[in-house]
């Protein structure tokens, strides 16, 4: 028997990875968060399997399924959304699982800003605009942060910041935010991305809290900060293809004209 934690990608059943809807079609049991993952997405669970929203449940009664699958020899799919990788919660289910001798694995999934940019048509990582994404999140009501790791410290390296679980936090986000990078840095709100209703609101860090209340997006969010996310036109061309930049596969350099 096998717990298998299954990345499914920001809301879109299309972005599952073959591995992911193999092993749903397959395990006898599925747990799942409803409130970030679609029906959808967990809807070809086999006939008679237990497909279990685990939203409203605590960590000690979602191991209390695993356990029951467990001594029936059945294999969990444990779908969480995006990539369980980041703010997936597993590590203390995964903790539980290696106390109970209960065997684990985990397939990736598509992670939100990925997604989002996918749905911007943009690149993240534009040559000598942006070349890092700083993935890190708020406090708010959720665990606290390392004292370290504060987006005043993120602020300071002007890279494109991927701030989850904070527009509850806009107003602070844009304190914090713009002597670093300015009243009219942009922003993208990205709004359950990869589902029906997705929304993605663009703005600045000047006005991007009254474009959200207009909205009345209170979850589900990401919000992306940084220079990259503007309509940026000069720019150099990435060394990947420059006919006079040789490298490993074009040991040559061609005459560019």
């Amino acid at each position: 028997m096998t717990v298998h934690f299954i990345g499914a990608g920001p809301g879109d059943p299309e972005l599952l990875t073959l591995k992911a809807q193999r092993l749903i079609r397959a395990c006898p049991v599925c747990l799942f968060a409803g409130s970030l993952v679609p029906a959808a997405v967990v809807a070809e669970a086999p006939p008679g399997a237990r497909v279990v929203d685990t939203a409203p449940m605590t960590l000690e009664e979602t191991h209390a399924e695993i356990l029951a699958a467990h001594a029936a020899g059945q294999d969990v799919a444990r779908v969480h959304s995006g990539d369980p990788s980041l703010y997936g919660a597993i590590a203390e289910q995964i903790r539980l699982l290696r106390r109970d001798g209960i065997a684990y694995d985990i397939t990736p999934g598509v992670p939100a800003y990925a997604a989002a940019a996918a749905a911007l048509g943009q690149e993240l990582t534009i040559p000598e605009i942006a070349q890092s994404i700083v993935l890190t999140r708020v406090s708010m009501k959720s665990t606290s942060m390392p004292a370290r790791e504060t987006l005043e410290n993120f602020a300071r390296t002007g890279a494109t910041l991927a701030i989850h679980l904070g527009i509850r936090a806009l107003r602070e986000i844009e304190r914090v935010l713009t002597p670093h990078y300015g009243a009219d840095c942009p922003v993208v709100v990205a709004y359950r991305v990869g589902w029906p209703d997705e929304t993605l609101l663009r703005g600045s860090l000047s006005d991007i809290h009254a474009r959200v209340r207009a909205e009345k997006i209170t979850r589900t969010a990401l919000i992306l900060v940084g220079p990259a996310l503007g309509d940026v036109a000069d720019f150099r061309d990435s060394a990947l293809y420059d006919p006079a930049v040789p490298h490993v596969l074009r040991p040559r350099v061609r005459d560019a004209g």
